[in-house]
């Protein structure tokens, strides 16, 4: 049974050099244990072995039984730069992440990121990415500093992406109102998956989802609230006009069509995710290798199931091979 980890994280020791040179609106110290922290407005970011040193994080996935990662980059992205250092910033990590996998083809895939903050740039390095480097997928973010995904400045990224069918795979940052998430690890814990949340709400109702079908849309974190979520969203449609102005059909039924990673580990939640997606829209994720996150719980949270075996596979790893033809 192959097992893919659609849902971890990868920092390249070029990129955190790049910080360290600077110019850059994160800074860089070191710990007891010489891991880099990564310090960004309000956040910490502790980047352990396994985040940086692939060949540390392949031995962690051959102990744990761990055939494929999706590797991508992680909030804040390079967006939170000035546009100009954002775009080679994001140039960067993509040529990193496109050497690992054509090193390693049968360890490691990869989702590109991209540098948001200037839509134009994004969409040059959209087609560099599926052109020159091969990916199949991007990571976009929940917002673009405040700016929800479904903006129109976004619209020619998605028409582009639509034309490739392009795999779209949400990741959250920075909340909106991130001012009020400053303590006890709220904003990580509560509000990266509102952010999530909001964010595809905002692309279904907004018509996005709907004029540019061919993109295929993954969430994090089992989706934020939005399988819990679905049917107050079907009330609104009925209720409200400007619900209805721009989708032809309720939001559960665009919703319904996303992907969603398995990192939330409770398998009550992962059950009302089947039932409302389907097994055949769920992605095996670990969070790995990030303090919140674990290989091991995301391989028992899915065997704990009340599956099929052929269903335990599909999530595992074959839903995530199959959406980005691995």
């Amino acid at each position: 049974m192959t097992i893919v980890d659609f849902h971890n994280h990868y920092y390249p020791p070029e990129y955190i050099k790049e910080l360290q040179s600077g110019p850059s609106k994160i800074s860089v110290t070191f710990d007891a244990d010489d891991n880099p922290l990564l310090h960004s407005p309000g956040d910490i970011n502790i980047i352990v072995p396994g985040h940086r040193d692939i060949d540390f994080r392949q031995g962690v996935l051959d102990d744990l039984g761990i055939d494929v990662q999706v590797l991508t980059f992680t909030a804040p992205g390079t967006t939170i730069e000035t546009p100009e250092r954002s775009v080679d910033l994001a140039r960067m990590v993509n040529d990193c992440l496109a050497k690992i996998v054509a090193e390693r083809p049968n360890r490691f895939a990869s989702l590109a990121t991209l540098p948001l903050n200037d839509p134009a740039a994004s969409l040059r390095e959209l087609e560099r990415v599926t052109g020159e480097l091969g990916f199949k997928g991007v990571m976009l973010f929940s917002n673009v500093n405040g700016v929800a995904l479904s903006d129109e400045r976004f619209w020619p990224l998605y028409e582009r992406a639509n034309e490739l069918d392009m795999v779209f795979y949400i990741h959250p940052t920075y909340p909106v109102g991130v001012e009020a998430m400053t303590d006890y690890w709220i904003m990580p814990l509560v509000g990266f998956v509102f952010d999530t949340t909001i964010a595809a709400a905002s692309l279904v109702f907004s018509g996005v989802v709907e004029k540019f079908p061919n993109i295929r849309w993954a969430l994090g974190h089992l989706g934020g609230a939005i399988p819990y979520l679905a049917e107050r969203l079907d009330r609104g449609y009925t209720a409200f006009e400007e619900c209805r102005r721009h989708i032809a059909k309720p939001p559960s039924e665009y919703l319904k069509e996303f992907y969603y990673d398995t990192v939330n580990f409770d398998p009550k939640a992962l059950r009302l995710a089947i039932d409302f997606a389907g097994v055949d829209h769920l992605l095996a994720g670990s969070d790995y290798p990030h303090q919140i996150g674990s290989l091991e719980r995301m391989v028992q949270s899915i065997n704990g199931l009340d599956l099929s075996d052929s269903e335990k596979e599909q999530v595992l790893g074959g839903n995530a091979a199959a959406l980005l033809g691995l």
